[in-house]
């Protein structure tokens, strides 16, 4: 698969030339064999742990010799204060130039934090197809118990080998179709705020998006035999709505409201600890968000009343919070970016927003995609009590302070009706 760098760069139809730092990628069974080119004389290391070290990890360091090889334990490894000083811990001395990420999340987080820290370069080597961050500008890291994205830097280049991240286990690979299927209500969460307050949005972007998606769709019955091909689809889907957050400059196109209930959990502000992947909590949580949506736009189309607002429900936050989040919390939500949208524009946009709601795929029908690629699809495929769904709903377009339809519902007088 291809996707080319310099026709991304050219300016946009929205007037805008938007920033790329990815300088290549490759997308092909062999990739692994690049590494040597694209690293040249500099001081390598490579970070990995257990299980992507013997996925790729060892290739990897016997293709450059001298490197300094980072095997960090997989068991309990996160993207945290606790991983990043593991990881330093395991660097110190090395004095790296250039740093080779080896994996998934979790390690494309910690090196990107590293590098940007650092200041020196990384390259990207996915193992499985699982998340749409591998070139992300920004680390999402648990820290101190909260949710947070920090500033890094994306790879120079993205070297992705089928024959590597297509033998990963199936519920990474499940993972991955489950994060790129969560554009479907990321999208429309952007395009509602644009509706009702102008946010400006690219219409460049929002088809790359739409593209990736495409692809996925048409893949689906080969990933779920195996193909390689599909296998490959996949990953250009995932790459490319990487590179179409790089181009927005945040992960607006990428990330709404079915994120924001997999931050929350991850959060552990109503529940312990989920041992899921990333991409199956967000899948669990576009489902929730899908079903919400669909309720939502019928109770638009039949003619719904706007109710007063009074502002973020700190009195909520309060009684549903640990002591520990609440003042991130409320420090996150300032600015409140629904608080200068005026009832008028809600009742007027109301047909609108329901038609962006009705293109949304129903909850059915994206459950049956993540079932033919033996996906999680429920609160309690992940382990969370279903008794925490309307909370978790309410709480959850908290976690960002960015406007989505799951916030903008608030303002309806049919809310506590369609969240339960």
């Amino acid at each position: 698969m291809e996707i080319s760098i310099a026709s991304l760069k050219k300016p946009c139809i929205c007037g805008k030339t938007h920033p790329l730092y990815v300088r290549d990628l490759w997308i092909e069974s062999g990739a692994l064999q690049r590494l040597p080119e694209l690293t040249g004389s500099s001081r390598t290391a490579v970070l990995c742990d257990e299980n992507t070290f013997a996925a790729a990890g060892k290739t990897v360091c016997a293709l450059l010799p001298g490197c300094t090889c980072v095997k960090l334990p997989a068991a309990g490894l996160h993207a945290n204060e606790r991983g990043v000083a593991l990881a330093k811990e395991h660097l110190q001395g090395s004095a790296p130039e250039l740093l080779v990420a080896v994996g998934s999340g979790t390690i494309h987080d910690l090196t990107r934090f590293i590098a940007h820290e650092q200041k020196i370069p990384f390259i990207s080597v996915p193992t499985a197809a699982s998340v749409d961050g591998f070139v992300s500008t920004v680390a999402a890291m648990t820290w101190e118990g909260f949710k947070k994205t920090f500033p890094a830097v994306s790879p120079l280049y993205v070297v992705a080998d089928t024959a590597v991240f297509s033998k990963a286990p199936q519920r990474l690979t499940a993972s991955g179709v489950a994060d790129l299927l969560g554009k479907y209500t990321a999208l429309t969460d952007w395009k509602a705020a644009h509706l009702l307050t102008g946010e400006f949005i690219c219409p460049h972007i929002c088809e790359l998006e739409d593209k990736a998606l495409q692809a996925l769709q048409d893949c689906i019955p080969d990933l779920a035999k195996g193909s390689e091909q599909a296998y490959e689809t996949l990953m250009y889907g995932l790459l490319l709505s990487g590179l179409a957050m790089q181009m927005a400059g945040n992960s607006r196109p990428a990330s709404g409201a079915e994120h924001h209930l997999s931050h929350l959990w991850e959060m552990e502000a109503l529940n312990s600890y989920v041992d899921a992947y990333h991409g199956q909590k967000v899948g669990v949580g576009l489902l929730l968000v899908a079903e919400v949506y669909h309720r939502a736009a019928a109770k638009l189309r039949a003619g719904a009343n706007v109710v007063p607002y009074h502002g973020i429900e700190t009195a909520l936050l309060r009684e549903k919070l640990p002591k520990r989040l609440l003042h991130s919390i409320l420090v996150e939500n300032e600015p409140d970016p629904m608080g200068q949208i005026p009832d008028a524009a809600l009742l007027e946009k109301a047909p609108a927003l329901a038609d962006l709601l009705d293109a949304v795929p129903s909850a059915a029908s994206l459950s049956s995609i993540l079932e033919q690629v033996g996906g999680v699809r429920t609160m309690a495929d992940i382990g969370l009590d279903l008794a925490r769904k309307t909370d978790s709903l309410r709480l959850s377009p908290y976690v960002r302070n960015r406007l989505t339809v799951m916030r903008l519902l608030k303002r309806y007088d049919f809310y506590e009706e369609v969240i339960r």
